[in-house]
């Protein structure tokens, strides 16, 4: 393979994806350190990326390396020139692009980098070169770790670098915000997911913040520029992250019970080519019993429960179209769940059309009433977008997949 990815793992990678608008094929390579001589020995390709656990470890296997390296302490791209490796570090722009986007500044300003391996090495160098007043580098068997960070709770910048919070081990985070009352910017390095518990508890704290994603396409679009002479230039960047969104965000539904969310969901996943997840079915299948007889024989708390688990494990997908409970957003861990990859939707009806027949709480159109005034701030906090189930299932899925498609615009990104 002349173009490729090392690393390990590699199963969340969306790098192929990314490098095939830059015109070369482009394939995973997983490589354990144990095999890092042997590959770099054999040099059987063109030019490669380089991601975690190997930013640092690839070093020594090179012929020359960029001042880019020199300055990181860290390699994210290789080339073979004729037999002679030579390395970069294209992180170092796509974490300044992605910054500069999210309207972070790092001069002057106090900054905690959390992690000290090789992208935390990026970080930091890419504080020296804008100026940062101070940076402390949190491990956790460093001199600053997690439990004595807060004595530095005049921090104004945190930097991620860790994968604390990566799937599969989405809703991690090492820090409270809470305890940073100066903090004015939040990046974390992780794109998968979109969105991780640290930059969601950022932007509800109105915090200025950034995932990976956009490092990853613009770290990717320098990289292209080395592996082929061509410029492609930044006005790609946006485009492929848009693409790259359209891809993988997820859309799920939120509403009231009856609201016509699963079949909405079915035709909008056949429209968009989703996969599609009803979440109370998915519930059901594993107790093999339905959620009226669950209420009955196990309660609302035992169903509740069982709701949060597949709401996270589904929650993790990407490219879904997700049908959730009328109560699920009731927890801000569901909301969670569904706000880390895609846009949440709030489908509606008259509540004089929805249907009450086998359904455990709304028992009655009273009972519904009552149901949609004690919910209405929870569905109105919860979605991006709010749509009307008033006309064929086909047009109102449409009509959903159009004002949803803008994923970078909807998820503040």
């Amino acid at each position: 393979m002349k173009h490729g990815l090392i690393g390990m793992p590699l199963g969340h990678s969306h790098s192929p994806f990314v490098h095939s608008f830059f015109g070369y094929d482009y394939g995973l390579m997983p490589t354990s350190k144990e095999d890092l001589a042997d590959f770099f020995g054999k040099k059987e390709f063109d030019g490669i990326s380089v991601t975690i656990p190997h930013k640092t470890a690839s070093i020594p296997f090179l012929d020359e390396l960029d001042e880019s390296v020199s300055e990181c302490g860290a390699v994210n791209t290789v080339i073979n020139r004729n037999g002679k490796l030579t390395g970069y570090n294209t992180d170092i722009d796509g974490m300044s692009y992605t910054l500069t986007s999210a309207g972070i500044d790092l001069r002057g300003k106090k900054v905690l980098v959390l992690g000290s391996g090789g992208t935390s090495h990026t970080a930091c160098a890419l504080c020296r070169r804008e100026k940062a007043s101070s940076v402390t580098v949190v491990s956790r068997t460093g001199e600053i770790n997690y439990d004595n960070v807060y004595t530095r709770s005049d921090a104004e910048i945190i930097l991620n670098t860790t994968p604390v919070g990566m799937s599969p081990d989405n809703g991690k985070t090492l820090l409270d915000l809470d305890r940073f009352p100066s903090l004015c910017g939040v990046f974390d390095a992780i794109y998968n997911p979109v969105k991780t518990r640290l930059v969601l508890d950022a932007e509800k704290r109105k915090i200025p913040c950034a995932g990976g994603i956009k490092m990853l396409v613009a770290q990717a679009e320098k990289s292209a520029e080395i592996f082929t002479g061509l410029h492609f230039g930044k006005d790609i960047i946006p485009h492929i992250v848009k693409k790259l969104l359209e891809k993988i965000g997820n859309i799920t539904l939120i509403g009231m019970p009856g609201s016509g969310k699963t079949t909405v969901g079915k035709a909008l996943a056949a429209l968009t080519g989703k996969q599609f997840f009803d979440i109370d079915e998915e519930i059901e299948k594993s107790e093999k019993m339905s959620i009226p007889e669950i209420f009955a024989s196990r309660g609302e708390k035992y169903f509740r429960e069982k709701e949060r688990y597949f709401c996270a494990e589904l929650g993790k997908k990407q490219g879904v179209v997700l049908s959730s409970g009328g109560g699920a957003v009731l927890d801000e861990e569901n909301v969670f769940s569904f706000r880390q990859n895609g846009v949440v939707v709030r489908l509606t009806r008259p509540l004089e059309t929805l249907p009450t027949e086998g359904r455990p709480l709304s028992v009655s159109t009273a009972r519904l009433a009552e149901m949609a005034t004690e919910r209405e701030p929870f569905y109105a906090s919860s979605s991006d977008l709010t749509v009307a189930n008033d006309a064929p299932v086909e047009v109102v899925a449409a009509k959903i997949a159009h004002l949803s498609s803008d994923f970078v615009s909807l998820m503040k990104l």
